[in-house]
């Protein structure tokens, strides 16, 4: 039932042929061509930008610390910063005053 008969084709073309012309379906076609060359580079470009990044994180992640010198002092990899005193809001200083 779902399958398409070459009879359907026909009826399908004719239907065309009937709505828009002769004269216009080789240029629809020809658009049509031009809009699926188009698509078809576009996403061929996305997957390649894809593969760079994906290549790009791989070098990233072999990426090793130096190693320490010789002579200099050691420090702590993650120190902690001196406290911060708070932010005071302008808008609550003016509201205060």
């Amino acid at each position: 039932m779902g399958a398409l008969k070459p009879w359907h084709i026909a009826v399908l073309v004719v239907v065309l042929i009937l709505l828009f012309g002769a004269k216009r379906l080789p240029d629809a076609a020809r658009s049509l061509g031009r809009s699926l060359r188009i698509i078809k580079a576009e996403t061929k470009s996305l997957q390649d930008d894809d593969r760079d990044l994906a290549e790009k994180a791989d070098a990233q992640a072999g990426y090793q610390p130096l190693p320490p010198q010789v002579g200099q002092p050691q420090q702590a990899p993650y120190q902690q910063a001196p406290p911060q005193p708070p932010v005071a809001d302008p808008v609550h200083r003016v509201r205060d005053n």
